[in-house]
């Protein structure tokens, strides 16, 4: 099966170097290219691309909003934003809004070609370590409210405990080896928590965990066995 990626970024040069790499993977087809927000909500829905890679920084209408717009959309694609520096508050509230994951624009070519692989199963891009340190940093600067959600309560005692998990940027293999299980009653348990507090993918779980404070910057890292 062959991956449609659209690319925008409002730098022609961006945008065709990575035409030039995604087009070395015979399964990825870019299926057209946008300059701005803007031409990139119209683009994405007009050639209904498998993965959108989003520049963050753009003219007209920024990646923001444009993955927001995006999103909403009927049968949307996956949204993975590009981004020159991994600290960016942007790239949080994107992922907050629904993007799959983010790539820094510095990133290996074999690290893009198999971000869009792993973007167009329908897994999550999450780089531990990377999104941890994103996630922390925002909300050190913008603390949860103290209040519990709602939602927060419908979870198991054990759903919970995978929340944090999740957080901490653990695969479902290292989550089973924690928890003496197997990865499919993982597997079960997240789509479980995904479903009740309404999140797409594990990176709004992570984004999740620490807006509303089962999490705090500053936890112990996630041990991987």
């Amino acid at each position: 099966m062959t991956v449609g990626v659209l690319i925008a970024d409002d730098q022609e040069l961006v945008r065709a170097g990575l035409r030039m790499i995604l087009e070395t993977d015979p399964q990825i087809s870019v299926v057209g290219e946008a300059g701005d927000g803007a031409q990139a909500v119209e683009t994405s829905r007009r050639f209904r691309p498998d993965v959108v890679l989003m520049d963050i920084r753009m003219p007209v209408l920024d990646g923001l909003q444009a993955t927001r717009r995006i999103l909403a959309g009927p049968a949307p694609p996956r949204v993975v934003v590009l981004t020159t520096f991994d600290l960016d508050e942007y790239v949080f509230d994107a992922l907050a809004g629904g993007a799959s994951g983010f790539l820094l624009k510095d990133a290996a070519p074999e690290v893009l070609l198999g971000a869009i692989h792993t973007i167009a199963k329908g897994d999550a891009l999450l780089a531990p370590t990377v999104t941890r340190r994103l996630v922390e940093a925002y909300v050190r600067d913008h603390p949860p409210p103290p209040r519990v959600a709602p939602e927060l309560e419908a979870l198991t005692t054990r759903e919970r405990e995978i929340l944090v998990f999740l957080a901490r940027g653990l695969s479902n293999a290292e989550i089973a080896q924690q928890l003496v299980v197997s990865p499919l009653t993982v597997k079960t348990h997240v789509a479980r928590v995904l479903d009740k507090l309404d999140l797409r993918d594990r990176v709004q779980a992570v984004v999740y965990a620490y807006e509303h404070g089962v999490v705090r910057p500053g936890t112990e890292e996630p041990r991987s066995g």
